[in-house]
C-alpha cells in the first residue's frame, strides 16, 4: 500500500483500518472511501476528501488597514469577502511561508514586509483532512497587479482593522476559514485598533456633577 493508504485513520477512536478505494481524484483533491471496523466490531465505509494543506493570509497595510478580497464563488453563486488563501497542492515543494507570499501577491497584488505564523485549524474535519495554516502579513504594500487564475474574479478592498474584525464576528465575512483566520490574529492586532476610552476616567467625569452626599 502507498502512504495515503497507510494513514492511521481511526486510531484515536480504536477503529481498525481495513482498506481504501479512490472514488475520484483531481489535481486538487482525492475522494477516498475507507473501510473501517469500529471499536465494537461493526464495519462501515467512511468517505472524505484528502487535500494538501492550505494557507490563509491576513494582510495589514503600512497604513494599518486590512486587505480583503471580494471574490466570486461558483459553488454558492455569491460574491464573498475573504482574505487571500490557497492550497499547497501545486507548490512544487515550496514552504508554507513561500506559498503564503505567493497567494498574497497573486490574489491581492501585494507584498509584505513581514510574515508571522499564527495557528492552524481544520476547516471541515468531518469532510476533509485539509489543514489550514494562518499567517499574519504586516507592512503590506499594494503595488503589484493581480495574477489570478482564469476562474478567479477578484476585487481588492481595504478596510479599518476594527471593522474587519467586526465583519468576521457578525457574519459579513461568510467564508468560515477566512473569518476564523482574522479572529485568530485579533490578539496581535491591538496596535492597529483605536484606543479604547478609559472607562474609569469616563465614569468619574460623568459623575462630577452629581451630589454624592444626599444627607438621606
Amino acid at each position: 500500500m502507498g502512504l495515503k493508504e497507510q494513514k492511521p485513520n481511526g486510531v484515536q477512536a480504536g477503529w481498525k483500518f481495513l482498506g481504501t478505494e479512490t472514488r475520484f481524484e483531481s489535481g486538487v483533491f482525492r475522494l477516498r472511501e475507507d473501510s473501517v471496523e469500529l471499536d465494537g466490531g461493526k464495519q462501515i465505509d467512511y468517505a472524505y476528501l484528502e487535500r494538501a494543506p492550505a494557507v490563509i493570509v491576513v494582510p495589514i497595510t503600512t497604513a494599518g488597514e486590512m486587505v480583503l478580497i471580494k471574490q466570486y464563488r461558483y459553488a454558492v453563486d455569491e460574491w464573498c469577502l475573504e482574505v487571500p488563501a490557497g492550497g499547497t497542492h501545486d507548490s512544487g515543494g515550496a514552504s508554507l511561508e513561500e506559498v503564503a507570499r505567493k497567494e498574497l501577491r497573486e490574489e491581492a497584488g501585494a507584498s509584505a514586509r513581514s510574515l508571522t505564523y499564527v495557528e492552524c485549524f481544520y476547516a471541515a474535519a468531518s469532510l476533509s483532512d485539509e489543514k489550514s495554516h494562518v499567517f499574519l502579513a504586516e507592512g503590506v504594500e499594494l503595488s503589484k497587479e493581480l495574477w489570478t487564475e482564469a476562474s478567479e474574479t477578484i476585487e481588492v478592498q481595504r478596510v479599518p482593522v476594527a471593522q474587519a474584525i467586526k465583519m468576521a464576528r457578525n457574519g459579513a465575512i461568510k467564508t468560515g476559514p477566512c473569518a476564523l483566520a482574522i479572529l485568530l490574529c485579533e490578539s496581535r492586532l491591538s496596535s492597529y485598533l483605536p484606543e479604547a476610552p478609559d472607562s474609569l476616567a469616563t465614569a468619574v467625569a460623568e459623575g462630577d456633577g452629581c451630589d454624592s452626599g444626599s444627607g438621606v
